[in-house]
């Protein structure tokens, strides 16, 4: 039984190393076609020489590896832990509709080379090459990326959760030995509970770290350009408020130019086009915000390993992760949006560990989208507007949260067994299992907290939140 345990542990080891280098590879293809859309657009804008050719160099430097890494992904790479064969889920993703990663990425790679190799005098910002260039960075193939990574995460997941089913199949197995030698059913039983309750743990370390890590390198990675586009802002303002007032004196000095400036000035909408500039710059200044705000709620909500309760602001936390699931929420091709209702009364700051809480109340959140859109799937005609509520209050020990939807509700059987490890309704491959029994042991155990959940078939569910003042 230890050979057999040791040669499952090397194998997870093994799978782990492969499958964190596909996720970690993968990502960095998403970084690095953004990056060549970056450097292509610096070259376009370079003023001098050497700034020139030091982007040159920097752009063909990224290409490089771009296309080192694809390459490595598809046909497997030993040094780099990256496998040969392919599941028929990402060989799909790769070389069939709708994505073709392997097509958009090749011909990405050729655009990108054909531009930084056209003479000096053609490397404009008006050059078609630069145009799609950064049409495909920031259109198709960033989703066909995003696919790519997301895939082999799930993959990892999976992988993961069946290596630790078999750890704890084989850890079963030695229990059942060890209690037919020492004749104590109950003392196999509590080591059985006790494995149990360290799997979820484990789980839940792994998983909080993955998140927390890859969060946090997204917002690292928006925050650059946004960076440059907002530092940018204020000379562009500058300079536009000058050719304004230079036109001005031009207006007022020669109020009647030629018929083909006149008739240029009409052609154009001269006067328009001042009006509406100064609108775009700062469309543009309140968009370069809005990416900063999100960056930053990135950011707090990636604090999943904190080591010290803090006093935070729970619904700051809860608009964060609702910040972070927004794009679900929007409306899809298969069902309306989903409309989220805040009853927020007035809480004092809460003594928590806040990125755990905001992974409770992810969790849950994830859950309702998910239940509001099996309704729709189930009701596709029904009127019934979808939403989420969520209400807050105090109260004398502590303070209460409440999760409420409109969806397809639980059966009383899944409503008792909704906290249990590895418990799960959703279809293989979509779901864990483990989101909800991390979740209240997060509460219980690391908040002293109690969380409920209540729910009618057809009706809707509600998740209850307690946590109080003092959790020690």
């Amino acid at each position: 039984m230890t050979l057999n345990t040791s040669k499952a542990t090397a194998q997870q080891l093994k799978t782990q190393a492969v499958n964190a280098a596909l996720v970690n590879i993968s990502g960095r293809q998403r970084m690095l076609s953004q990056r060549a859309a970056m450097f292509s657009l610096m070259l376009a804008n370079s003023r001098s020489p050497e700034e020139h050719q030091n982007l040159k160099l920097q752009l063909r430097h990224v290409v490089d590896l771009m296309e080192s890494a694809h390459e490595s992904l598809i046909y497997g790479n030993d040094e780099l832990n990256l496998p040969k064969q392919k599941s028929a889920a990402i060989t799909a993703i790769y070389f069939d509709a709708p994505f073709n990663v392997d097509q958009q990425i090749r011909a990405y790679l050729a655009t990108v080379r054909s531009f930084f190799q056209l003479p000096e005098t053609e490397i404009t910002p008006t050059n078609s090459f630069l145009r799609r260039i950064t049409d495909e960075a920031s259109g198709r193939l960033l989703p066909a990326l995003d696919a790519v990574v997301a895939q082999y995460q799930r993959e990892n997941e999976t992988a993961q959760v069946e290596n630790k089913q078999q750890q704890l199949k084989l850890y079963q197995e030695r229990c059942v030995a060890a209690e037919k030698a020492q004749k104590s059913a109950a003392r196999a039983q509590e080591t059985l509970v006790a494995l149990q309750k360290a799997q979820v743990q484990l789980i839940q370390a792994e998983k909080m770290s993955s998140l927390g890590q890859m969060v946090a390198g997204i917002a690292h990675e928006i925050n650059n350009p946004a960076n440059f586009i907002h530092g940018n802002l204020p000379h562009v303002k500058r300079y536009v408020e000058a050719i304004g007032n230079c036109l001005k004196l031009y207006g007022k000095h020669y109020p009647s130019p030629n018929d083909e400036i006149q008739a240029y000035i009409q052609e154009i909408e001269l006067d328009f086009i001042t009006e509406d500039l100064e609108k775009t710059l700062a469309s543009i200044d309140l968009g370069t915000d809005r990416i900063r705000d999100i960056v930053l709620s990135l950011r707090n909500f990636s604090r999943m390993d904190e080591s010290e309760r803090k006093s935070v602001d729970i619904h700051k936390g809860i608009d964060n992760t609702l910040l972070i699931l927004r794009h679900r929420l929007k409306q899809q091709s298969y069902r309306p949006a989903i409309e989220i209702v805040r009853e927020f009364g007035y809480l004092p700051h809460v003594e928590c560990y806040s990125g755990q809480l905001n992974q409770v109340v992810m969790n849950i959140l994830s859950n309702a989208i998910d239940a509001l859109e099996d309704e729709f799937q189930n009701h596709p005609n029904t009127q019934k507007r979808l939403h989420i509520k969520i209400c807050t209050e105090a109260y004398a020990d502590g303070v209460v949260i409440k999760i409420l939807d409109n969806g397809t509700g639980m059966s009383l059987e899944t409503q008792h067994r909704i906290f249990d490890p590895f418990f799960t309704t959703k279809e293989v491959g979509k779901g864990t299992g483990m989101g909800m029994a991390i979740s209240y042991q997060l509460i219980s155990e690391k908040h002293n907290g109690t969380i409920e959940c209540f729910s009618t078939e057809g009706e809707g569910t509600t998740f209850v939140i307690k946590l109080p003042n003092d959790p020690a």
